[in-house]
C-alpha cells in the first residue's frame, strides 16, 4: 500500500496495490496496522457509512464537535468524486485552507480526514458509491456545515453540470461565524 501525507497536516491518501488476473481484482482495503502506523496513533472505527450521489451532488463541508468529533476514511466503490477537506483547527497555520483529491473506483485511493477538519465531496459521474469509517458515532447536535460556495475557501468546482445541494448543507455557515476547533 502507497501512503502518502498532503499538504495539510493529518490528511493522507491510501493507495492499496491491487492485483488483477483474468478473474477481476483482489485489494487489501483496509489493514489497521498499517493504518495507525501512518497517521501515529491507534484508532478505532466505530461506524461504516454508505452514501449513494447522482451527478453535481454536493454534499457537506460537514464536520461535527466534540465530544463528537470524527475521523473518515473516505472511499470510493462506484463512480468518481471531488473530495474536499478544510482544515478547521483554529491553531493550525493552515487553518482555513483545503485539498482537493480525485477519488475513484479507478484510483481505488482512500482518504484519511482526522478530527479537525470538515469534509465534502461533489459527485462528478452519473453515480456515485461511497463508503466511510468513523472514529465516532453520527450526533445531530454537534453536526455542523460550512458552506462548499464561501468566497474567502475559494474552492473551485468544475461548471460542466448542474449543481445540487441539500437544503439544510445550504443553510451551512460560512468559515467566519463557523464553530471551529481550538
Amino acid at each position: 500500500m502507497k501512503i502518502t501525507p498532503l499538504s495539510l497536516a493529518g490528511l493522507i491518501i491510501f493507495e492499496p496495490s491491487v492485483f488483477h488476473d483474468d478473474r477481476g481484482f483482489f485489494f487489501e482495503s483496509y489493514r489497521q496496522d498499517l493504518f495507525d502506523q501512518a497517521v501515529q496513533k491507534n484508532i478505532r472505527f466505530v461506524q461504516d457509512n454508505h452514501s449513494l450521489s447522482k451527478k453535481g451532488v454536493i454534499r457537506g463541508l460537514h464536520y461535527q464537535l466534540p465530544p463528537m468529533a470524527q475521523g473518515k476514511l473516505i472511499r470510493v466503490v462506484k463512480g468518481e468524486i471531488l473530495d474536499v477537506a478544510l482544515d478547521l483547527r483554529k491553531s493550525s497555520p493552515t487553518f482555513g485552507r483545503h485539498i482537493k483529491e480525485i477519488l475513484n473506483e479507478v484510483n481505488k485511493k482512500m482518504l484519511w480526514i482526522p478530527e479537525g477538519f470538515a469534509h465534502g465531496f461533489l459527485s462528478l459521474s452519473n453515480e456515485a458509491e461511497i463508503l466511510y469509517k468513523t472514529t465516532n458515532f453520527y450526533s445531530t447536535d454537534h453536526e455542523r456545515c460550512v458552506r462548499f460556495d464561501d468566497p474567502s475557501l475559494k474552492i473551485d468546482l468544475p461548471n460542466e453540470s448542474k449543481k445540487i445541494i441539500s437544503s439544510k448543507d445550504l443553510m451551512g455557515s460560512m468559515l467566519s461565524n463557523a464553530e471551529v476547533f481550538p
